[in-house]
């Protein structure tokens, strides 16, 4: 739906999209398999939704977040979540991500090459109530539309959005009503199911530690990305302990970014045909210094974090991981 109905040839036709299921509690049920960066940060932006909104999370609202130090990733990813009620119960979210061509900031794209500080690429949405009953809230969308350079682009894959998650919730109550009240039962299965088959893949691989290091460019210098994956029985655990502080530029990535680095790279390295939901995700600890490239904190600059810097970090997860499971990787 998202991609039928979007306006902007980034989401129609270059697929810079995603869309994922939460169960109530925020943990990832199902993703459509696409582009990694996205699903795997992206219940990062569920849960800044519940930290921000909690109990107060209403029926027929849709919230928004594109904030790279609170849910997101980069400014032009913009993540729209719904919540999913039958009747005074809140049983799972629906929400999807979209890359808009411009959403302001010094440069056409909201790319800008020298910038130093995230509002130089862009206008930021804290975790936000965007949409009630069907109805754009002004004090949303209109800001959001000032900022871009392309207002009606924005305003169609705006509704694409929206449309996208009325869709995936008309289907998650289809579901739910089928299942005669078992929707969280099997939902909770479904979650531990992924669990037990990732711990058995990371059971099958040797303890140990294994650490790698590759770099980033930038201004004449060689930045260490740095990785030690352990494994350690049922778990895995990466810690970027010696990994290059943040820049006054645009290739830093935050925590978001990284950990759905991490996800991806296990996954390659194990069993791909683990379900892919947040219980797969439960037996996998990530470690990364605050106020470094890999986990950078506000106001820096992070448009090329999200899609240089992400290459990456994957590469160097996989690096560490080869030594471990070598004919996977």
């Amino acid at each position: 739906v998202l991609r039928r109905t979007a306006y902007s040839p980034n989401i129609k036709e270059r697929a810079d999209c995603s869309a994922a299921v939460f169960v109530a509690s925020g943990e990832m049920l199902a993703q459509a398999e696409h582009i990694p960066v996205h699903l795997g940060s992206m219940p990062a932006s569920v849960a800044a939704v519940l930290e921000q909104f909690g109990d107060q999370v209403q029926p027929g609202c849709q919230y928004a977040v594109n904030d790279p130090f609170a849910g997101g990733t980069h400014l032009n990813d913009l993540t729209l979540v719904r919540p999913v009620f039958t009747g005074e119960f809140l049983v799972a979210w629906v929400a999807n991500r979209a890359h808009h061509a411009d959403v302001g900031g010094e440069a056409p794209g909201s790319m800008p090459a020298h910038a130093v500080t995230v509002d130089q690429e862009g206008h930021r949405v804290a975790p936000t109530l965007a949409v009630r009953g069907g109805e754009w809230l002004p004090e949303f969308v209109e800001p959001f539309l000032a900022a871009t350079r392309t207002p009606a682009e924005r305003l169609g894959d705006l509704s694409a959005q929206m449309g996208a998650n009325e869709a995936g919730a008309t289907r998650i109550l289809e579901v739910a009503s089928e299942g005669g009240g078992r929707f969280v039962e099997v939902t909770t299965a479904l979650l531990d199911y992924g669990e037990r088959r990732m711990r058995a893949a990371l059971d099958g691989l040797p303890n140990g530690e294994y650490a790698f290091t590759d770099f980033m460019e930038f201004g004449g210098e060689l930045l260490p990305i740095r990785a030690a994956v352990t494994i350690e029985g049922d778990n895995l655990r990466a810690d970027f302990a010696g990994s290059a502080d943040q820049v006054a530029g645009n290739i830093n990535a935050v925590e978001a970014v990284t950990r759905s680095c991490l996800y991806y790279a296990v996954r390659v390295a194990t069993d791909p045909t683990i379900p892919t939901n947040g219980g797969c995700y439960r037996p996998l600890a990530l470690a990364a210094p605050d106020g470094s490239i890999v986990n950078a904190s506000p106001p820096a600059a992070v448009a090329a974090g999200n899609v240089e810097t992400s290459q990456r970090i994957a590469d160097v997860l996989l690096g560490a991981l080869a030594a471990a499971a070598p004919a996977r990787v």
